[in-house]
């Protein structure tokens, strides 16, 4: 068991699920606060005074860790709703030609981009790849995150996405976070079949997705609808066959380009992520409907363009927004979602209270897990990030720097800094 005493602020979500509008930033900051922590579950919680003398925490005093949070600050953990951990090299050559003016594009015409990945990964020991990740899953939750969706999409052939996905498995293993797995099979089309489009979705629809589904090696299928990768009507095809197995639906849409939304809705997708580019009346559309806009910030910075996705519009009109790194190689090296908050704060015009609750709440419910996710409440799980700061608005405030003190994650210490160093 645990406690937690001397909170400065106990940060919690006040919003429906998923939030909207000004659900987004209904928060409450309890001071001098306490929380009780049984198993892996949020007992109760309150000002201090009111949570100490409760018979349950008397008696099980002698039993109950204490942990002095020194008026630092509590939130809900951090759950980074898009991520691309599984890749075996940085791609340094395309960082250096996009600063040289390359474009997303251009870089992919040359060799490099998502292609260039592929051979790394499918040369690539299982085992390495179970490795890199774990490490990758372990910096995020120095950071506080505690709940990660995790995508394959750097292999492309069968026995290279059931290695990568078989690596999420594993690395999930063990840590002490949750990790939800993602299918992206369609990310682009591989080398070996750009003459021969119809018949790599044929093989993701009839063998992969199958193979995916019968192996519970995913909860999600993904794919990147793009100029260079996929079109909306590949898209469906691929969709069918995912909703035929009974997995869910998720998107990168409307990054680089314009992209038409309502064919997918009818799959209703868990996520539409990016949608940097998205009309009007798609916007509407968004807003009468369950699917989470995840926005990933960092690849529009990481990519030096000179827009970000329009949170304020999709906020105001009534979208659910989530909040994502887009950990991955070549367009947002970014493990922090900190920075993603930050980020979403300076270039989005978020408000701290709106970046908080789109890193938690909205982002647990973009991957079905809102009812033990995203909020401290009894009885959810105990995932709770707690920053070395006053205020919570200082999370995004300081941006660029790690202000985790301390995650925990289903009801145990996960991580804790150094203080001596």
């Amino acid at each position: 068991m645990l406690l937690l005493t001397n909170i400065g602020q106990l940060v919690q979500t006040m919003a429906g699920i998923p939030a909207r509008r000004r659900d987004l930033r209904a928060i409450e900051c309890l001071k001098n606060a306490a929380l009780f922590i049984s198993g892996n579950k949020i007992i109760g919680m309150g000002e201090a005074d009111m949570v100490m003398p409760h018979p349950i925490i008397k008696d099980a005093e002698s039993r109950t860790m204490i942990i002095d949070c020194g008026g630092r600050v509590v939130i809900p953990g951090l759950v980074d709703a898009h991520t691309h951990p599984v890749f075996a090299e940085p791609r340094l050559v395309d960082f250096e030609k996009r600063i040289k003016g390359a474009n997303y594009e251009e870089i992919a015409k040359a060799g490099g981009g998502i292609r260039s990945s592929i051979a790394k990964v499918r040369a690539a020991d299982e085992q390495a790849l179970v490795k890199s990740t774990r490490d990758v899953l372990d910096r995020m939750l120095e950071h506080g995150t505690t709940t990660v969706e995790c995508k394959s999409g750097y292999g492309l052939s069968w026995e290279s996405e059931r290695k990568s996905l078989r690596a999420i498995r594993e690395a999930a293993k063990g840590w002490p976070g949750t990790v939800s797995a993602t299918f992206l099979g369609a990310h682009v089309v591989p080398k070996e079949f750009e003459k021969k489009r119809k018949d790599y979705v044929a093989l993701l629809c009839q063998q992969m997705i199958p193979a995916v589904a019968k192996e519970k090696l995913a909860q999600f299928v993904d794919v990147f609808i793009e100029k260079g990768a996929f079109s909306t009507d590949e898209a469906i095809r691929i969709f069918e066959a995912a909703a035929t197995h009974d997995l869910k639906i998720r998107a990168h849409v409307g990054q680089l380009s314009p992209a038409e939304l309502r064919p997918l809705m009818r799959f209703q997708p868990a996520s539409l992520d990016h949608v940097d580019h998205v009309t009007g009346a798609d916007v509407k559309m968004l807003a009468k409907s369950g699917t989470v806009a995840v926005l990933v910030p960092g690849a529009n910075y990481f990519l030096g363009g000179k827009s970000y996705p329009d949170a304020r519009r999709l906020i105001d009109a009534g979208v659910a927004v989530a909040l994502a790194t887009d950990y991955n190689p070549g367009t947002s090296p970014m493990l922090n979602m900190q920075m993603a908050m930050s980020l979403a704060c300076t270039q989005m015009r978020m408000s701290p209270a709106e970046a908080v609750v789109a890193s938690t709440l909205n982002a647990a419910y973009s991957l079905g897990l809102n009812r033990a996710k995203g909020s401290i409440e009894p009885p959810k799980e105990a995932d709770l990030a707690i920053f070395d700061c006053d205020d919570y608005r200082e999370i995004p405030y300081w941006f660029g720097s790690n202000r985790c003190w301390m995650t925990i994650a289903k009801g145990k210490i996960a991580w804790q800094r150094d203080n001596k160093s």
